[in-house]
């Protein structure tokens, strides 16, 4: 996809905004409803304090673009953080939007909500309806929608648009950049139909049960919208695409309680969020070095939300709970790099790429067809008319010349003209049947694209034209206003150091006193910072190291039933077969069997003899040993806790 310079933006930071989840009830029991959070909405301002640290130690504050409390609705945080991004995606900006957090802290319920409640529903919900909702007030465009779903669980990436979730590949060429190879896209007419591809890529996805949530998301999905809007007046197609991701929560197995799968699940997705916080720190830093995307899947799929050609937003969610503290720490001093972020988003437009085109040109060449068809019907018509005409004439001049042959030689006339008329009878029915299958498809491509202006009345459509544009207007300025304000605080206190006057020794001793003691405040805290990151970075190292134990233990035990259970010859048929794919950056077992494994008759496996034996093929040979050894197994473990208990 080529990108033009008009619309060609200036670089752009990834804009970040927390959100606080209330207290759940068994929080609001145990801490009586107090919060170690204090949250400046009009600021953009969050205070995280220590409910254990000494008198005087003064909260962590950090400062973002937008602040939400617990008291915050879906729609404000829909209308001040993604709003203005989905705008963008219609002019042709690729747009991204993530929600990152501790597991349980709300992100599920940000991104998604209750999609049938307009008051609840999430982010992606309310994306639906505001693409839908600025097509039906356009006029002049046609726009073509195509909707995917996928997760990455466990770093493999399936598509939860299909039943068989299939695993599937990531590609990467000059031309598309990062892409699913096969990945499902499915064109939608309207909010419905892309709800019901919610619904159906939910059922889908991979959810567990830990200590620290009940339906905890156990990989990261990423719902891709892609918009194309074109006209006839003009030759270039605007495709924008609006990726909506709602990632897996960071989790710490002290917390969760994780074992077995569950463990598994959660080191993988600690190791994907530590990928995507190593990107985030190589890009905040600016010095232009190297970035590791390809450390794993999530970080190359998001390429171009950080650091490439979109407009990205960050949501972060935190907990008001004291034993969420650490936590949400961690996560405020990960949305605080992100905001560092420099993007440098432009529209993407292209006349020949885009699909619409593609559509456009098959509706026209059926519409051709469609008019060659009725020229020819017409005609035909045309030459039955004049058949039918000459038939009565010579009806009526066989009888008159004709009245004395005879009776057989009168009716052959009739018969071959009941051949005759029967014979264009067929080929009129054979072209009606083109005629209307050329109909169908027809209205089948027609249907896909959709036109603006066409549901409601034209003074609707400006009236909420009007509407939104002043709905934006009042955001912006709101912005705006929080951002001077940050500004005003500022000059204000350098404005005030430069004016000080003292009218004693003493007085100045005092002022200066306490500029000191401000400083020195200031100090204390960058050195509990830097002791708070130091502890958090011990507190994760421990965490991994046990997570590094326990998946030792798991090795180990394997290892020993493949050295007590599996004899040399056959391990070492299987790790000849072993394979490792660069691309995938994993192991992979070739197939022992090959695809015409069917055409071996059923009597190859109960061979009793050495010669029939010696006659089997090789990969029949080691599947039927398979078998055995794991039959074998698994009398020894029904053996071994009998006998334990």
């Amino acid at each position: 996809m080529s990108t033009s310079n008009k619309g060609k933006t200036a670089c752009e930071s990834v804009r970040v905004v927390v959100r606080c989840r209330p207290p759940n009830n068994k929080e609001a029991t145990a801490e009586k409803g107090s919060s170690i959070l204090e949250v400046d909405p009009e600021l953009g301002r969050i205070c995280v304090r220590n409910p254990s640290a000494p008198a005087g130690e003064l909260a962590k504050e950090f400062v973002f673009h937008s602040v939400f409390g617990w008291g915050s609705t879906q729609g404000e945080v829909y209308d001040d953080a993604v709003g203005p991004l989905v705008d963008s995606v219609l002019l042709g900006f690729n747009g991204t939007v993530f929600a990152y957090g501790q597991t349980g802290t709300g992100k599920t319920w940000t991104m998604r909500g209750v999609p049938g409640d307009p008051e609840r529903r999430g982010v992606i919900p309310n994306a639906f309806h505001h693409i839908f909702a600025h097509i039906s007030r356009s006029r002049g465009h046609k726009y073509l929608v195509r909707s995917s779903y996928l997760e990455i669980y466990q770093e493999e990436i399936r598509d939860l648009l299909l039943e068989n979730g299939r695993k599937l590949e990531l590609k990467e060429s000059p031309e598309e950049g990062v892409y699913v190879k096969d990945l499902s896209w499915v064109v939608t007419k309207d909010p419905a139909e892309m709800h019901h591809l919610l619904t159906l890529g939910d059922r889908s996805r991979s959810v567990g049960s830990t200590d620290a949530n009940r339906h905890s998301s156990r990989s990261h999905a990423i719902f891709a919208v892609t918009v194309e809007c074109g006209s006839e007046s003009e030759d270039q197609v605007r495709v924008g695409r609006l990726n909506m991701v709602d990632l897996a929560g960071s989790e710490r197995q002290s917390r969760t309680g994780a074992r077995g799968e569950r463990l598994r699940e959660a080191a993988k997705i600690n190791l994907s969020l530590s990928a995507l916080g190593n990107v985030i720190s190589a890009l905040a830093d600016g010095k232009g070095g190297h970035v590791p995307y390809r450390d794993s899947k999530l970080t190359r799929l998001l390429r171009d939300s950080l650091g490439g050609n979109a407009k990205t937003v960050m949501i972060a969610t935190v907990g008001p709970s004291e034993r969420d503290r650490h936590e949400s720490l961690a996560t405020l001093r990960y949305a605080g790099r992100a905001k560092n972020i420099k993007n440098k988003p432009r529209v993407n437009e292209d006349p020949e790429a885009a699909l619409l085109r593609e559509f456009q040109r098959e509706i026209a060449r059926l519409k051709a067809l469609l008019e060659e068809r009725g020229a020819l019907a017409s005609e035909r018509r045309q030459r039955r008319r004049d058949s039918k005409r000459l038939s009565r004439d010579l009806a009526e001049l066989w009888k008159e010349d004709e009245e004395e042959e005879e009776e057989g030689e009168a009716s052959g006339g009739p018969q071959i003209t009941r051949r005759h008329s029967n014979g264009k009878t067929d080929h009129s029915q054979w072209d009606r049947e083109a005629v209307e299958k050329i109909i169908e498809k027809y209205k089948a491509m027609e249907s896909k694209l959709l036109e603006g202006g066409k549901t409601i009345t034209d003074h609707t459509n400006e009236q909420q034209k009007l509407l939104e544009q002043k709905r934006r207007e009042i955001a912006e300025q709101i912005r705006r206003e929080r951002e001077m304000q940050r500004q005003i605080t500022l000059q204000d206190e350098e404005t005030l150091e430069m004016r000080e006057t003292f009218s004693s020794l003493q007085q100045e001793v005092e002022m200066k006193t306490k500029k000191l003691r401000k400083l020195y405040t200031k100090l204390q805290l960058v050195w509990a910072e830097m002791r708070d990151v130091i502890d958090e970075h011990v507190a994760t190292r421990q965490e991994l190291e046990q997570t590094q134990n326990q998946l030792t233990r798991e090795l180990k035990y394997k290892s020993l039933l493949m050295e007590n259970f599996v004899p040399p010859a056959e391990k070492k048929k299987i790790i000849n077969r072993l394979h490792f794919d660069a691309e995938e950056d994993q192991w992979r077992l070739l197939s022992a069997i090959p695809s015409e494994r069917s055409t071996f008759s059923k009597s190859a496996w109960s061979v009793r003899s050495a010669g029939e034996w010696n006659s089997v093929p090789e990969e029949v040979k080691l599947l039927t040993t398979y078998k055995a050894f794991t039959k074998k197994l698994k009398m020894w473990q029904v053996n071994t806790y009998s006998c334990q208990h």
